[in-house]
């Protein structure tokens, strides 16, 4: 189904997005890489115009994620010429992990400061292409075919952002230390948006929602797209009477925000590649989850990549210079005759300290980018990153993306291909690929790659 926008949507819709995956599920829309606040506040000009700002906040502490989020807001916000009709996005994971409760805080104060208090913050994590859903406020993932409890996931052991509750009333008091007590948080339940027909669930949700004051946190049950629609349109109205709402959600929820429908699937004959550059493409893979593992195997099982390995020990000692030479020169030489898979180490290095795993993290995701910096010069044919964070870090820092645009997804909901509008003259044409770490079955990055060779083997 192609993607249909309202013809009477005017409201403006900026997404603080806490790494790139969060427009799988939209189409024809910005994403900014650069965190210049001229960027959303030119695309928001426009009435009915939606645009993702990447923060990479979930690669950042608490205290430089709040930062972030109030200084690109106050840029957006800035008289004059601030877009009207502005929702806020606080885009993250479907699995809840990231900075839950400090973003939409920020976003709220940051708000605050501009004169608008919000009234409520409505948590609605629902990503459904990947199996991830809301019903009686326990929030599910689907694994192995199986719904299970998010707590009873890895992702809920994640070294950083791990928790233990997967009823969402639960979660924002767990995650809050509880300053938001469960029993203050609201829930809008799938039989409030159900019951009735369309109308009657938009008056119902509107009738909650106008219960809401004093930045009231507000569960959103979802299981299908119609929920979400439904409550959607209730935010709407509330908005038209004046209120100020603000999400925190993960990728489906701002699908309905932002007026579209359906889905824009991207096939090898739709896949520009352009002339001058290579005719073999490089995919990395910075991601530790164990999905992305087995999809890293499968394509390693088909042998049409040469495997380049970034060596995660020999980043963290006096060997990381001398590795990571090594390392570009053979990728760059990998790429002058086939399609290369650089990806780091399997063995996850972490400690039982949070703040020193992100820093290792960090450390590691600096090496993937200073590769992708050092062979980008010559062209590769097209780009895969595999893992949130790292597909913003090579976007950003390896390529050299200002502003792209997302074209579609390669299944419906999932897994975007992006074009550059404002980046380095030899990334210009090159299509990026956002892959995140949790989506997509064993075969999901193998059967890209070869979706992309079909498109080059087609030019």
């Amino acid at each position: 189904m192609p993607v249909t926008v309202s013809e009477n949507a005017d409201r403006r819709l900026l997404v603080l997005d806490d790494d790139p995956t969060g427009s799988q599920c939209v189409a024809g829309v910005d994403v900014a890489f650069d965190l210049d606040p001229a960027i959303p506040r030119g695309v928001l000009a426009e009435p009915g115009s939606t645009c993702f700002v990447l923060t990479n906040t979930r690669a950042r502490d608490e205290d430089e994620a709040v930062a972030l989020n109030r200084r690109i807001l106050a840029g957006v916000l800035a008289e004059p010429g601030a877009p009207e009709g502005l929702h806020v996005v606080s885009r993250s994971d479907s699995t809840l992990r990231g900075h839950v409760i400090a973003e939409p805080t920020a976003i709220a104060d940051e708000l605050a400061a501009h004169g608008r208090e919000v009234d409520a913050i409505l948590l609605v994590p629902a990503m459904l292409e990947a199996g991830r859903f809301t019903e009686g406020d326990v929030h599910y993932a689907v694994v192995d075919g199986e719904a299970r409890r998010v707590e009873d996931t890895d992702f809920a052991r994640d070294a950083t952002f791990g928790y233990s509750r997967s009823d969402l009333r639960e979660f924002v008091q767990e995650r809050s230390g509880s300053a938001v007590p469960a029993a203050d948080v609201l829930s809008i339940g799938l039989e409030d948006i159900r019951t009735g027909g369309v109308e009657r669930g938009v008056e119902r949700v509107e009738q909650i929602l106008a219960g809401a004051r004093d930045r009231r946190w507000v569960v959103v049950n979802a299981t299908e797209y119609s929920d979400m629609e439904v409550v959607a349109e209730a935010v709407a109205r509330r908005e038209a009477a004046g209120r100020t709402l603000i999400t925190r959600c993960g990728p489906s929820f701002v699908r309905p925000l932002a007026g579209q429908s359906g889905a824009r699937v991207v096939e090898s004959g739709t896949i520009p590649v352009p002339e001058g550059h290579l005719d073999h493409g490089l995919v990395v893979v910075g991601s530790h989850v164990g999905l992305t593992t087995t999809q890293l195997r499968a394509v390693q099982a088909r042998g049409t990549l040469v495997e380049v390995e970034l060596d995660v020990p020999s980043l963290l000692d006096g060997r990381r210079e001398q590795h990571l030479d090594d390392v570009a020169e053979r990728v760059r030489e990998a790429l002058g005759g086939d399609d290369c898979v650089l990806y780091t180490s399997r063995d996850l290095v972490r400690t039982e300290d949070a703040a020193e795993s992100l820093a290792i993290a960090r450390s590691v995701s600096d090496a993937v980018v200073d590769v992708v910096r050092r062979v980008r010069a010559v062209r590769p044919a097209w780009v895969v990153a595999k893992g949130g964070i790292t597909s913003h870090e090579v976007a950003a820092h390896g390529l050299g993306l200002r502003r792209a645009r997302v074209e579609g997804q390669f299944w419906p909901g999932q897994v975007s291909l992006f074009s550059a509008q404002e980046a380095p003259e030899e990334v210009m044409g090159t299509p990026y690929v956002v892959f995140p770490g949790n989506v997509g079955g064993e075969q999901a990055l193998a059967d890209v790659v070869d979706r992309l060779t079909a498109a080059v083997a087609a030019r």
